[in-house]
């Protein structure tokens, strides 16, 4: 019987690179990081975090305590970092549509125990969590896997653009917050149990901003005023 290929993502390249990337980040801006004794050290994991800045999924990349895998919008795949993204096993998302090639992607990363990074608003946003796409539910409730909060502060300031770049030195501050997870559901999972899910992680989420603000004494920069809606 042929051997069943590996659904695992690539992995090699992003181990190697995540060093002298995380070395980098941290000379360049002042990185805090809060609840690290949160985050799972093995097994399947869904980082959930917020997104106000061009420099999160980069930033949590290179910094966090383990190797993730970020779904990120396709049309990043067709830029110069395109082959970057490829080589370290980031996650091409149409954002538009129900991607079931990256849902499928993204379930069989977590059912060979790696992490992924989601950004459950889809884009980037005031931050608040004030509303999350359903996708996040979905895979919490196939794969069993824990969610991880995650808040994020300084990428963006107030009254600048989505695309912003931190200037250099800026404070950043990532907290992580307790874990949570649903018992896994098998098929077949109807747009019901998704939306309790989904409504569930909302309600965690919106719960772990307000306790980030809180222990970071911060405040997130609200929507970008140049009306740029990251779309």
């Amino acid at each position: 019987m042929s051997a069943q290929p590996s659904r695992e993502l690539p992995e090699r390249r992003l181990r190697i690179l995540r060093a002298p990337g995380g070395r980098y980040v941290r000379r360049k801006w002042r990185i805090r990081e809060h609840g690290l004794n949160h985050v799972p050290t093995s097994g399947a994991a869904i980082f959930a975090s917020n997104h106000i800045g061009w420099l999160d999924g980069p930033l949590l990349i290179s910094t966090a305590p383990r190797p993730l895998h970020a779904l990120v919008k396709k049309e990043m795949f067709s830029s110069r970092s395109g082959l970057l993204l490829r080589a370290t096993g980031q996650i091409s998302i149409e954002r538009h549509v129900i991607d079931s090639g990256a849902i499928r992607t993204a379930v069989d990363a977590l059912s060979a125990d790696q992490a992924l990074v989601i950004f459950p608003e889809g884009r980037r946003t005031d931050g608040e969590f004030t509303d999350i796409k359903p996708g996040v539910g979905y895979l919490a409730l196939v794969s069993g896997a824990p969610v991880v909060p995650v808040a994020i502060f300084g990428t963006r300031l107030a009254g600048e653009p989505y695309e912003s770049r931190p200037a250099k030195k800026q404070q950043i501050d990532i907290v992580y917050g307790k874990p949570f997870w649903f018992a896994p559901l098998d098929a077949p999972r109807t747009a019901a149990d998704v939306l309790e899910a989904t409504t569930q992680i909302h309600d965690r989420l919106r719960s772990h901003i307000k306790i980030a603000k809180e222990l970071t004494n911060l405040t997130l920069p609200g929507p970008a005023q140049d009306g740029d809606d990251d779309e």
